[in-house]
């Protein structure tokens, strides 16, 4: 009676099993016949009541079967998984053959460039780049510098201020008072950072824009020191054979005073629209640090003396790359930046 039972198992198991489509049936079948309350459970449970010496034959042969049973459930499991995979292949119609996508990486701005390779050269003769605020104080940013309160620099058209003694900062030399300040003498030093000044947005003038100021004080620092540090700088710029000019100028805080022109760099001297006919572009403003500013620092200036120089940075990078509009350096316009 076991053995006709056990074949009746087998017989409905194949039936089913052959009109199974899904993983889901499948698992509903093998609890049917191997859960807990399953059919071939409830035969095992039975064997209690067959005759003793007929146990072990009647155990034999129930295990035979579920081994049967789950060799039929594993073998429809895998069938059912292929046909899930194949369909999923040919629903998601993947080109193997079709070349991979070039994946875009992130480059540098072309502020960012010109900075490294202006700190580059500076680190590279020995200077440390020091950073400071960017909301100051009004001694700082011009007192110390010896620029009066009746300065016109000072005019609320030009600076942002935040209240009568704080300012957004309108140029890095701050940074060289607050330097200078803590006493440790020599020193040799770049300060790039961003400034502000009320100007209105056009292609050369922007409200927020980088500088790079310099200073060196040092005993026996003098005019030549200046010109040989700046002709080697615009020589690393713009090329071994770019001829430096120095003018006469006027700045409240160096005495004396120059602006300093390069030759075009694209028509070598004879005249461009880059350098409007004249054959030069005017790049930065420099000087001999005045003694007021070393005083007001608590540096004797018949013993120390120094220079400093101040230079856009978006002011080198326009003529570098050529770009006539500084707009587009904040604009984040992919076509453009692109090309760097």
């Amino acid at each position: 009676m076991l053995n006709a039972k056990l074949k009746e198992i087998q017989t409905s198991l194949e039936e089913k099993i052959s009109h199974i489509t899904g993983l889901s049936q499948l698992e509903q079948i093998r609890i049917f016949y191997l859960g807990k309350k399953g059919e071939l459970t409830l035969l095992r449970k039975q064997i209690k009541d067959v005759l003793e010496e007929e146990r072990p034959k009647a155990g034999q042969m129930i295990n035979d079967v579920c081994k049967k049973v789950e060799h039929y459930l594993e073998e429809k499991k895998l069938f059912l998984l292929n046909k899930e995979r194949e369909e999923r292949l040919k629903n998601e119609i993947l080109d193997v053959t079709l070349p991979a996508k070039r994946k875009q990486l992130g480059h540098q701005h072309p502020n960012q460039k010109i900075l490294e390779e202006v700190e580059q050269f500076f680190l590279s003769i020995g200077y440390e780049i020091i950073e400071g605020p960017e909301v100051e104080y009004d001694y700082y940013n011009f007192e110390a510098l010896n620029i009066p309160a009746d300065h016109p620099a000072k005019d609320e058209q030009d600076t942002f201020y935040i209240s009568d003694q704080i300012v957004l900062r309108t140029q890095t030399s701050p940074v060289q008072i607050r330097t200078m300040e803590k006493g440790r003498l020599p020193i040799r030093m770049i300060a790039p950072g961003r400034v502000f000044r009320s100007d209105e947005v056009d292609a050369t003038h922007s409200p927020s824009f980088h500088q790079i100021e310099g200073l060196v004080v040092d005993k026996g620092i003098t005019f030549a020191d200046l010109k040989g540090t700046l002709i080697a700088f615009s020589q690393m710029l713009f090329g071994s054979d770019t001829q430096v000019k120095f003018r006469p100028h006027h700045f409240q805080f160096t005495e004396p005073s120059a602006e300093v022109d390069v030759s075009c760099f694209r028509c070598k001297g004879k005249g461009c629209k880059l350098c409007k006919g004249s054959g030069w572009i005017e790049i930065l403003g420099c000087g001999m640090v005045h003694p007021n500013v070393l005083r007001a620092c608590h540096i004797d200036p018949d013993e120390y003396s120094g220079f400093a120089f101040g230079v856009g940075l978006e002011r080198i990078a326009l003529l570098k790359y050529e770009i006539e509009d500084m707009r587009l350096f904040y604009e984040n316009d992919m076509r453009f930046l692109k090309q760097f």
